[in-house]
């Protein structure tokens, strides 16, 4: 897990925080999205390229729900 997801959290206000719990789905227009929390209750949602999304999933960093 050397590289991790990161999103902004909208409750905090803060960028760039470490994803926890990722789950990647595809959208219906075939994007990427990965959602998870920020290990303090918070949802996170972030918008992915398909390269980012496969890498992810293939580190183990997140899980695929397609």
């Amino acid at each position: 897990m050397s590289k991790m997801l990161t999103a902004y959290c909208m409750k905090t206000k803060e960028k760039n925080v470490p994803m926890q719990d990722a789950v990647i789905t595809k959208t219906a227009r075939g994007g990427y999205m990965a959602q998870g929390n920020d290990g303090k209750g918070n949802k996170m949602t972030t918008m992915l390229g398909e390269a980012t999304a496969l890498e992810a999933v293939k580190n183990g960093v997140a899980k695929k729900a397609w």
